[in-house]
């Protein structure tokens, strides 16, 4: 749902950096693997009960997303790039609720298999619906820069990483923040299958 703002937001100081990069001679799929490593040192924090520090991994992963898309876009785009981009997103959301199973799996088992669930339809619902406008042949004028239509909803990029930094912050709430947004994220998927029913009809 904030997606689209923050982008904007953001897209004059992620293009200087991005040109600094491509500068120093990385490429863009090189800060897509990098930023998915990092983001996975979130798992063995939150797991050891350090969650405060899993943050700067979040964080970090997260400026990483951004820049490969912004070192792209000024050099050459790629199916690749936009393949890696969303398969490794999609990986690295899954690993948070992941490793704060794996810090209390007695506490934290049910609501954290019911969030990464939600992830699931809300994933799907969102790539199946790009699969099909690739076929088709539709663009997204809300995010024209992605490499693949990208269908909004009430719980984008933005709203998770919120919800994770909540998460680390205050790990005794996990439970009733991932029954949150988990049912956020239903009505994300609700709201998508009825997008791609009006859309494909």
């Amino acid at each position: 749902m904030l997606d689209r703002a923050l982008n904007a937001a953001l897209k004059r100081p992620l293009q200087r950096m991005a040109s600094n990069l491509i500068a120093m001679g990385l490429g863009a799929n090189q800060i897509t693997w990098a930023g998915f490593a990092i983001g996975l040192t979130a798992i063995p924090l939150i797991a050891t009960g350090h969650s405060e520090w899993a943050i700067l991994s979040i964080l970090l992963n997260r400026l990483a997303d951004g820049l490969d898309g912004a070192m792209a876009r000024l050099t050459q785009a790629t199916d690749l790039g936009a393949f890696l981009d969303i398969a490794l997103d999609f990986l690295f959301y899954a690993s948070i609720p992941l490793a704060f199973v794996l810090a209390d799996p007695a506490g934290h088992g049910l609501a954290g298999a019911l969030l990464i669930y939600s992830f699931i339809g809300t994933g799907c619902t969102f790539l199946a619906f790009a699969i099909v406008a690739a076929k088709r042949g539709m663009s997204s004028t809300a995010f024209a820069d992605k490499g693949f239509f990208y269908l909004g909803g009430l719980t984008e990029s933005t709203e998770t990483i919120a919800l994770f930094i909540a998460m680390c912050l205050f790990p005794a709430w996990f439970t009733a923040l991932a029954f949150v947004f988990a049912f956020l994220c239903a009505l994300t998927t609700v709201m998508r299958i009825a997008s791609g029913i009006t859309a494909f009809r």
